[in-house]
């Protein structure tokens, strides 16, 4: 073990360093009458959509009472704390920010025939929507999107939207990421308030209100999962409809054994006066002649039109399964990821989703995409999304681009025992394999209501993100940080979403279940030590972690890295020899999948392929 370097990566709080300002060459061209002008949820895309993203009106306080004066502006969806934003201002753990925008009058939006539906992409942390004075939503949690019918809140003459926004950061012990009020090291600037795009969009009275697809690759099914909500649930339930399109020709008249909705369930009583929500499901089978693989190298994606009385959504599915199954070596049968059934090495690298001038929030639809494309470019065929969740455009990209996706859980709990999380299991990584998660304590797990709290955002999240064929690996729980229960949770998983993969502990605090034998190595020469498998793949989940700071494309002077190089010559020569010499060559020992640390550089953490701004690619 490299014992310098691991101590000169001790991670200490520096929030005293100024942050010199980097922008990108989006945050640069952005143009604030168009701020992600692109529809915010490519998986149930209709022609109605009116974008709410510019310059709101905002004014922090310390109480609850909304404020009489607004003497600020904010370009809406770039949180208060980045530059984007306009306003460069941490929001407090006591403080309240308050947002105020104006809406087009009832008659405008067509309020009598159409129902008016609020989205919120996400909100950091808890946010209240008023509309007209009136209470209109309640959301907790500050990764997932909500949304709400406005159209009774409406009224003729103009309408004032306003939301009250809390975050108390990393002093509570709701999930957080990688937020800290104190950053440095490997924890960043916190950022509050609306961070994804705020839409209307206009529905008829009977719509449908979510789709998912479930494909069985091995058996050639699908299975579309409707919920609607119809106007009048006495009434006879419309009929709906689908086509299917595969390279650009219609097969829908192709589909074998074609089952329309013949029995719907209600499921609850919606918000408007005589609304009810429905389910139903519908099934067909893709003829062989009309049968495509997902891959990284060949991304095919059918495309659907789904149809339900007066309403249209387009929408799309992908062909692919993901498994761990067990391929012949020389030393005998061992348990590798495996691609719709063949044997697929993950090359992937940790993805952090921060940016200089925006955190959260990316400048632009072009930013998300030179990401994936760059790192598609260097050969990564996966991109682990690292303890956040992005917007519903980034992972749609990823599924029409070809790029795996490894999601992880956002982590919550209180303020971490860093000796005992981090540096313990660093120096002695076989120790943590005999400590159980069930010390709450010990992982910052005590308030059992924190704990509930993340059970359910952690099945939010998969019924939210469960749509996207990109995403073949669920991470629950990383370092520690916040671990509880993991087999229990595992289970709480799989039950949830059975078509996925499960890394249940990614680096250290093994509990013996999930998919993987999951470890991180920063220090040590890279290999496989793992002589028992059973039926769980070795995963080298993160690595590398070179740092190389590059003077004018960093935010700080101080270097925060696993292993440091003065010179891109140097890195580059250092990098490749890992790849080659120590990391490709045990895949015949077993390596199923590694994870490089990581895309880009974030603050003081210079162990990026790319700058923080984005402006050089280290390995070119």
């Amino acid at each position: 073990m490299n014992l310098f370097d691991a101590l000169k990566s001790i991670i200490k709080p520096h929030d005293k360093d100024p942050l010199t300002p980097l922008s990108t060459l989006w945050g640069e061209n952005l143009d604030p009458d168009h701020v992600l002008p692109e529809y915010p949820r490519p998986q149930m895309q209709r022609d109605s959509f009116l974008s709410l993203n510019g310059y709101w009106d905002c004014a922090f306080t310390d109480t609850a009472i909304p404020p009489t004066l607004f003497e600020e502006k904010i370009l809406v969806p770039f949180s208060p704390e980045c530059l984007l934003s306009g306003i460069d201002r941490q929001l407090q753990p006591g403080e309240f920010l308050w947002y105020r925008t104006f809406l087009p009058p009832a008659a405008a939006l067509d309020a009598s025939h159409m129902r008016t539906i609020l989205h919120f992409g996400a909100v950091d942390h808890t946010a209240v929507v008023y509309v007209n004075g009136h209470q209109a939503a309640f959301h907790e949690g500050g990764y997932l999107p909500f949304y709400a019918d406005i159209t009774d809140l409406l009224e003729e003459s103009g309408n004032e939207l306003l939301v009250k926004v809390q975050d108390p950061s990393d002093q509570g012990s709701q999930s957080r990421g990688k937020q800290t009020l104190r950053r440095g090291g490997i924890f960043y600037t916190a950022q509050s308030g609306i961070w994804q795009s705020v839409w209307l969009e206009q529905v008829p009275p009977t719509h449908l209100e979510a789709i998912r697809f479930e494909t069985d690759y091995d058996s050639r099914k699908v299975t579309i999962h409707i919920t609607a909500v119809l106007e009048n649930g006495d009434r006879q339930i419309p009929r709906t409809t689908f086509s299917v399109r595969c390279k650009e020709q219609d097969i829908s008249g192709h589909l074998l054994s074609p089952v329309q909705p013949s029995h719907w369930k209600k499921d609850s009583a919606s918000t408007g006066k005589s609304a009810q929500t429905y389910s139903a499901s519908l099934s067909f089978t893709i003829p062989d002649a009309f049968f495509y693989s997902w891959s990284p190298n060949a991304p095919f994606l059918y495309r659907v039109c789904l149809t339900l009385d007066n309403d249209q959504v387009q929408s799309y599915f992908a062909m692919r399964v993901y498994s761990v199954e067990p391929c012949a070596f020389p030393s005998g049968e061992i348990p590798v990821f495996c691609l719709n059934h063949k044997p697929f090495f993950l090359m992937g690298v940790l993805d952090q989703g921060y940016w200089p001038e925006s955190l959260y929030t990316a400048p632009s639809d072009e930013a998300l995409l030179y990401d994936i494309t760059t790192m598609k470019s260097l050969g990564f065929n996966m991109l682990r999304k690292h303890i956040k969740v992005e917007n519903a455009r980034w992972y749609y990209h990823c599924d029409r681009l070809g790029m795996i996706v490894c999601q992880d859980m956002v982590n919550g709990g209180s303020r971490y025992r860093m000796p005992f999380i981090n540096y313990l299991p660093t120096l002695f990584p076989k120790l943590s394999l005999h400590l159980k998660d069930s010390h709450y304590t010990l992982f910052s797990r005590r308030d059992e209501q924190a704990r509930r709290q993340w059970e359910q955002e952690c099945l939010e999240t998969i019924d939210y993100l469960r749509f996207f064929p990109s995403i073949a690996i669920w991470v629950p729980f990383n370092e520690g940080w916040g671990q509880f229960d993991a087999a229990r949770i595992t289970s709480l998983i799989k039950t949830r979403d059975s078509h996925r993969l499960v890394d249940s502990a990614s680096g250290w605090f093994d509990q013996g279940c999930g998919d993987f034998i999951s470890i991180h190595n920063y220090f040590r020469p890279l290999s496989v030590p793992v002589k028992k498998w059973g039926k769980r793949a070795f995963f080298l989940s993160e690595y590398g972690g070179f740092a190389c700071h590059i003077k004018n494309h960093s935010s700080v002077e101080r270097v925060f890295g696993y292993k440091r190089y003065e010179c891109l010559a140097q890195f580059q020569s250092c990098y490749h020899e890992l790849i080659e010499k120590s990391l490709l060559p045990l895949k015949t020992q077993g390596l199923c999948g590694a994870v490089y640390t990581q895309l880009s550089d974030v603050e003081e953490e210079v162990n990026g392929i790319l700058t923080y701004d984005r402006r050089i690619n280290k390995l070119q």
